[in-house]
């Protein structure tokens, strides 16, 4: 039986006490998300896809767990015992930078990652080469980072476990996020993006592209969609109806003002030098 098929049963049961194969199942399972063998969305023939088992075996591993109490120096902790945090080796290459920062086990961090101090990558996130995750930072449960991203100071990257079948956060490869920004609701963020700091991007949000002369809006059955290499920043649009236009009230909107080109690239080129 594939570990799919294993997860998807043992969702299905109400009691896994008495089940002897619970453990080794979830233990596979756990170890595979770990390494990035297998994770919560993929890229397939340029769609991304969902893996919603990825999710059940997720909350099977919540299901499972027991409250236990771990310590850190004169600091202690509470959590399920099935995704405690993960204990990083020089082989792993990842650089840890001391101060503390918090990655659970059930995330993949790939070689080369960066994680600047404070930050936190939680259970079913996939966070890919080359990415640096800077200072007071969040990757939510089963968001995926692709290679070379920048979360700046402060970033939010929702997460999403439940339905199981909803898309997570997608932030494609080569992508700059401001700090300060929060990126929610499965809104995917196409390759080479650049979104300006304090940039907020949810289902509700209507995306506004001053260079196309287009609005981008989520769709029942897709996200709101960041288009390539688009240079996103906070701005505002005037409500015309009702007391609100009376008072000349704004909105906030994200706002596409240009396309990466060589004047955004030399703007960022920091980043070689700093990884």
């Amino acid at each position: 039986m594939s570990l799919q098929s294993s997860i998807e049963r043992l969702a299905e049961q109400s009691e896994l006490e008495n089940n002897p194969d619970a453990w080794p199942v979830f233990l596979e399972f756990r170890d595979a998300l770990t390494q990035g063998r297998i994770r919560a969305a993929e890229k397939i023939d340029a769609h991304w896809q969902v893996n919603a088992w990825v999710k059940q075996g997720i909350l099977l591993g919540f299901r499972m767990g027991a409250l236990v109490e771990t310590r850190s120096g004169s600091l202690a902790f509470v959590d399920k015992g099935t995704f405690p945090a993960r204990q990083f080796s020089l082989p792993d290459r990842v650089r840890i930078v001391p101060g503390g920062s918090s990655v659970r086990v059930g995330a993949y961090v790939a070689p080369s990652v960066i994680c600047m101090p404070p930050m936190f990558i939680n259970v079913g996130a996939y966070v890919d080469e080359g990415t640096m995750i800077d200072s007071h930072a969040l990757v939510g449960s089963c968001a995926q980072v692709g290679k070379r991203v920048h979360l700046s100071a402060a970033a939010q990257v929702g997460g999403v476990l439940e339905p199981v079948n909803a898309a997570p956060v997608i932030i494609e490869d080569d992508v700059l996020v401001g700090g300060n920004c929060g990126i929610y609701e499965g809104t995917l963020v196409r390759q080479r993006a650049v979104l300006g700091a304090g940039t907020i991007l949810t289902r509700s949000t209507p995306l506004y592209d001053l260079v196309r002369d287009e609005v981008y809006r989520a769709m029942p059955d897709s996200p709101l969609e960041v288009p390539e290499s688009a240079v996103v920043v906070p701005g505002s649009r005037a409500v015309r109806k009702g007391q609100a236009a009376d008072l000349g009230i704004s909105l906030y909107t994200p706002v596409i003002v240009k396309y990466r080109d060589e004047k955004t690239d030399r703007g960022i080129e920091l980043e070689d030098w700093l990884r």
